[in-house]
């Protein structure tokens, strides 16, 4: 496809030659990715498949796109959050890879829509979803496109909490292969991705010191721990705050303090959302902060904190720092935002590391081809378990490191029920 003729809306063309760099070092640290590619460029396994992406357009999402590619799918890509896009990222995709894509970084609400449109616009056979904006478009907007669609992915937890509820109330029309719940996903890019690319994202904001800082992560699964993990690794006391008591009564056995959000708020430094759900920092907890209280947000969407509210309490508001905005209260309190309260370790960091998204995004490109095989009735689905496995073991060989085999006899063991004490 030359350029003429490619559709596209992106920042600046001219960003492409420091894209392309930044993509090749990304590829350099997924070789799990890079050798599923080499098997799609010699099986095609995707040939003539038409592929929407609604993720975040980084570095790492640049390879998966060449993957699926090298597939023989075509492929347009639009961002799955407005602060989310690395705009040479995306100009290199255009320019140097023949690869459409509708992102702007700081795009509004209207343009943010138009890409997802756009993007919609081939017809796709597969949806790829971050957050399942695709999919409520396609089952509320653009209906009439829905028949053709023969499967999608979803990358996020958030995502996932929303296609389970189209699908408990039958009105999920296609299948959904939920990659989040893939092992090689979630206990990987959840935890150490999340965990490294949100305390990141705070850092480069704020330039804050964190040891000795009282941290709140509110929320406890696999993201929520790997924050806590990362805070705490810095010299952090952690504070976790969670509904679920199987997980808080986990947080309590790991060594955390574990209390109520409207206990937490009186005496925390940073606050953390990482819950997937709404206004779980909310009026009464900003009344109560101290002084100075930071708050960063790393669920997928912008409502974990009520922002609202926080500027319905405010006299004034001003960008101190690039990522940060301080609300000064009617009470002369001042408390500080970071990215908007969208995701802080992507818009005001790079996302996770290349090496951990290196299994996700192999999870989806097999997961795509997995659909393509596969005749699934509408629902929410996750990758077999042996594909979960085989990603593990690709990791593995590529770190160097060697496992252990069963022998004949353990196998014969483990599948028997004769032999006991």
């Amino acid at each position: 496809m030359s350029i003429e003729t490619m559709k596209f809306h992106i920042k600046d063309k001219s960003l492409a030659a420091k894209g392309k760099l930044r993509i090749e070092w990304a590829d350099s640290q997924m070789p799990v990715l890079r050798k599923i590619r080499e098997d799609f460029s010699n099986r095609k396994p995707l040939q003539g498949v038409k592929i929407s992406a609604c993720l975040h357009v980084t570095t790492e999402t640049a390879n998966l796109m060449k993957t699926l590619k090298a597939g023989g799918a075509t492929v347009r890509l639009c961002a799955s959050n407005p602060l989310s896009t690395q705009d040479d990222v995306a100009a290199s995709l255009v320019m140097d890879y023949g690869i459409e894509v509708f992102a702007i970084k700081g795009e509004d609400n209207k343009t943010y829509y138009e890409h997802i449109n756009a993007v919609l616009d081939i017809q796709p056979d597969i949806t790829m979803d971050d957050g399942a904006d695709l999919i409520s478009t396609l089952h509320s907007k653009r209906k009439e496109l829905l028949q053709k669609v023969r499967g999608g992915t979803e990358e996020t937890t958030t995502g996932v909490i929303r296609l389970r509820s189209m699908s408990k109330r039958g009105v999920l029309a296609y299948p959904v292969i939920a990659v989040n719940d893939s092992a090689t996903k979630h206990l990987f890019d959840n935890r150490f991705g999340t965990g490294q690319s949100t305390i990141d994202g705070i850092i480069r904001a704020t330039n804050i010191l964190l040891a000795g800082k009282e941290v709140v992560v509110v929320g406890f699964g696999d993201c929520g721990r790997g924050v806590a993990s990362r805070a705490r690794g810095l010299g952090a006391h952690v504070t976790v705050v969670e509904v679920d008591p199987v997980r808080a009564l986990e947080a309590v056995m790991e060594g955390y303090r574990v209390t109520s959000m409207e206990e937490a708020a009186k005496y925390g430094d940073i606050f953390v959302t990482v819950t997937g759900n709404k206004h779980v920092i909310r009026e009464e907890h900003f009344q109560s902060m101290k002084d100075g209280a930071i708050l960063a947000n790393s669920g997928h969407f912008d409502v974990e904190i009520d922002i609202p509210s926080l500027r319905r309490l405010s006299k004034s508001t001003v960008n101190v720092r690039e990522n940060v905005e301080k609300f000064t209260l009617y009470s002369d309190k001042k408390i500080y935002l970071l990215a908007q309260g969208r995701l802080v370790n992507l818009a005001a960091a790079e996302g996770h590391p290349a090496a951990v998204m290196d299994m996700s995004f192999a999870n989806q490109a097999l997961a795509a081809e997995y659909i393509i095989k596969e005749s699934l009735t509408p629902g929410v689905y996750t990758l077999p378990d042996k594909i979960d496995k085989e990603v593990a073991e690709l990791k593995l060989s590529s770190m160097g490191v060697k496992i252990e085999r069963l022998t004949e006899e353990q196998i014969k063991y483990l599948s028997s029920w004769e032999e006991g004490t």
